[in-house]
């Protein structure tokens, strides 16, 4: 592969311009498609089309999809195959096992990379755990995440906060035991996880202490994986990841 790749955002709210500003900071061509929700009355396939030919005239490699999780993932995912983009998507994954299923069995046919953006999963120290403790036998995994300022996404604490909390075990210690996972809004800001053995604390990490480059590294991880197409961090992680929070309620 010559070059960085080009990105494509779809989004126009906060967190589209702060990663406009991350991929440019990191010397990435941007540009953004703004206008991403399904217009009133129009058909799913003409929403697609229209999807699909603002990134194929974008001449981006990988499509962001900087927009909250709903029906309307799937089909922007299905836009961008259909232009020939990898595509990384924000987190939490609400697809069904079907949608799931045809979805990457059609980005392998296509040789396309789909990732969804697990960021703290790249942590030096979650790392350590995963090559320390994995899978994770007869350890017991616990989670806080709170944060001080109100919920914006309209979407349980649980998915959208725990979704950070519970990746980090599917990652570094699938096999762990679930102790404790808390999470909500407007309380004092806490985010840690750790792991438990015998009533032992053999490992703490607060993820509020991180000054790790985490987005950039997961870009790198993501554009040094598209020539395989392979990605440990995609939809089929992104939806164990959501059946293990619906187990946990």
């Amino acid at each position: 592969m010559g070059g960085a790749p080009p990105y494509v955002i779809l989004g126009r709210g906060r967190w589209a311009t702060r990663m406009r500003s991350i991929l440019a900071a990191e010397g990435r061509s941007v540009s953004i498609i703004p206008v991403t929700r399904q217009a009133s009355g129009e058909a799913e396939a003409t929403y697609r089309s229209r999807l699909c030919e603002a990134m194929a005239a974008s001449e981006a490699q990988i499509a962001w999809l900087c927009v909250l999780p709903g029906p309307h993932i799937p089909l922007m995912i299905e836009a961008a195959l259909d232009a020939g983009l990898h595509v990384v998507v924000e987190k939490p994954w609400q697809g069904s096992q079907r949608v799931t299923s045809s979805l990457v069995a059609r980005a392998k046919s296509q040789h396309r990379l789909l990732a969804v953006h697990f960021e703290y999963c790249l942590l030096e120290e979650v790392e350590r755990w995963r090559r320390d403790f994995h899978p994770g036998t007869g350890l017991r995994f616990g989670g806080h995440f709170f944060l001080r300022r109100p919920d914006h996404t309209g979407m349980p604490a649980i998915d959208n906060l725990g979704s950070h909390l519970l990746a980090i075990r599917a990652y570094a210690t699938p096999r762990s035991g679930l102790q404790e996972i808390r999470c909500g809004y407007e309380q004092p800001d806490e985010r840690c996880v750790w792991l438990e053995k015998r009533n032992t604390r053999v490992a703490f990490l607060d993820l509020l202490a991180n000054k790790e480059p985490i987005i950039q590294r997961f870009m790198a991880k993501v554009e040094g994986s598209l020539e395989l197409a392979e990605f440990p961090l995609g939809l089929e992680f992104a939806l164990r990841v959501a059946n293990d929070g619906t187990a946990f309620r």
